[in-house]
């Protein structure tokens, strides 16, 4: 056996045939479930400090690094997931490109980016439902609204700390009960909260479009500060970092491969079409946003209200926030549907413990892998602050975007014979472009956030060589 396995693509084939999740998602359910997970705490939260901490008013270009990064990777994606239907995401493109262990290293990865992810999005969802909360006369202890070691304001006037962010933690429980009840009642949910939320981002371009003042958008770029990262060029490059995390979820639509009708043709459409129309909407909204407003006023938990306040139309306040509410609750929903689907490829694998793939008899979801992400992400929600949590996602994520690109070029020549329904336009160099894009905003995020993906990834390592690879061997030995 060689050192590093490498899976069949006919023995992924044969998964998808045979896999026992439901088949109900169509090419709508994809694109929306896109659209679901991209558009969340990226553009509800992070566009604000993004803005007034790195880029200024060349968020706008920040944004168009992150996206061109995006289309590229996007675009990888497209090739792979119609190659292989199989639930995994990138976890099993590597497995059929590069083998085992880059498998294991990108699936370990990603349980960093959507788990991670979905505490990221439940603490802007907090943020927003709490202050929905307060305008209507209902007031949360600011200590159990804020993660520890975050700065807050109490009752009486004098400044604190929070000890657990609860309603993080209720939110995030709540979506793992509606997973496990069905995958065709947690798409039907997201495409009714899609459709709420880009209405609630079209009224807030709509209303605030005639208050844009350009001296707001100028200096276009601010000068550096003289610190990496704080304006200038270098705070373009590091507001692309932390704006990347508003861009990840069209990667959650491969890891439905296994649940939906036909996905060599709904999976590519559901990818490009959904980061392309989220494209547009964040680099609205970001100009509207910071023509309204001068960027040093946005590091605040929710922006786009503060924007609305500036325009004078405060009876739209509320709007906004309910629409933040449930666009967040969509994003959640589908960055877990994308990591209880890795936690299932990889146990049926042999990765990881076979629990992980059990399926409910009835409901036809893994449930247990559901479970046990749902707690993880709420205690993680509840005591971690977002700032941490965003860009350890980004870092992740782009790592495995980087993988993605490599993956695509290496499959072209291993197995060049294979049907391929969609095909990446401009190999190799879109795939080059896609790894560079993703490898430089990689390098501008802060070093502390390198040092937390080197021990996740030694800690990944540590458990594939003393669990992983003989249970995995194991695995293929008693199906063969």
């Amino acid at each position: 056996m060689s050192r590093s396995y490498i899976k069949p693509l006919s023995s992924l084939q044969h998964d998808a045939e045979h896999a026992p999740l439901r088949r109900a998602l169509g090419a709508l359910n994809l694109t929306t479930l896109g659209i679901g997970s991209i558009i969340g705490t990226g553009i509800f939260v992070l566009t604000g400090t993004a803005a007034s901490q790195h880029a200024g008013p060349a968020l706008v270009l920040s944004m168009i690094i992150a996206a061109a990064g995006c289309v590229f990777a996007g675009l990888c994606y497209s090739e792979l997931a119609s190659m292989i239907p199989v639930a995994g995401s990138a976890y099993t493109y590597a497995y059929a490109t590069t083998g085992e262990l880059f498998a294991w290293i990108i699936g370990w990865d990603l349980m960093l980016e959507y788990a991670l992810s979905c505490s990221t999005v439940a603490v802007g969802w907090a943020g927003y439902a709490t202050s929905l909360l307060r305008d209507f006369g209902i007031h949360l202890p600011a200590v159990l609204s804020a993660a520890p070691g975050v700065p807050i304001t109490l009752a009486d006037g004098t400044l604190g700390h929070g000890i657990v962010n609860l309603p993080a933690m209720v939110i995030v429980l709540l979506v793992t009960a509606l997973l496990t009840f069905g995958i065709r009642q947690s798409a039907n949910t997201n495409t009714v909260l899609v459709v709420v939320k880009v209405l609630v981002l079209v009224a807030f371009v709509l209303a605030g479009a005639s208050y844009v003042r350009r001296e707001n958008l100028t200096p276009f770029i601010p000068p550096n500060t003289g610190e990496f990262g704080h304006f200038g060029f270098s705070g373009v490059l590091r507001g692309a970092g932390v704006m990347f995390f508003a861009f990840i979820g069209f990667d959650a639509v491969s890891t439905a491969a296994q649940e939906s009708r036909n996905p060599q043709r709904d999976l590519p459409i559901g990818i490009m079409a959904s980061l392309a129309i989220c494209t547009v909407i964040f680099i609205v909204v970001a100009i509207v946003l910071i023509g309204i407003v001068p960027y040093t006023s946005l590091n605040v938990a929710d922006p786009l209200a503060v924007g609305i306040d500036a325009t004078g139309m405060t009876w739209l306040r509320p709007v906004v926030k309910f629409g933040a509410v449930l666009g967040l609750f969509s994003t959640i929903l589908v960055q877990m549907i994308g990591q209880t689907r890795i936690f299932y490829s990889m146990s049926r694998d042999g990765l990881l413990p076979a629990i992980f793939g059990r399926v409910h008899p009835r409901f036809r979801t893994p449930h247990v892998s559901t479970l046990v992400t749902g707690t993880v992400c709420a205690l993680v929600a509840g005591f971690t602050p977002i700032n941490v949590l965003s860009e350890l996602v980004s870092m992740g994520t782009l790592l495995a975007f980087v993988l993605v690109c490599i993956g695509i070029v290496v499959l072209r020549k291993t197995n060049p014979d294979t049907p391929r329904p969609f095909r990446t336009p401009g190999l190799p160099w879109v795939a080059i472009a896609g790894a560079a894009i993703c490898l430089l905003q990689m390098v501008a995020l802060p070093w502390p956030t390198w040092e937390r993906l080197i021990i996740w990834l030694g800690i990944g390592m540590v458990i594939y060589v003393v669990y992983s690879k003989n249970h995995a061997e194991a695995t293929r030995a008693a199906a063969a």
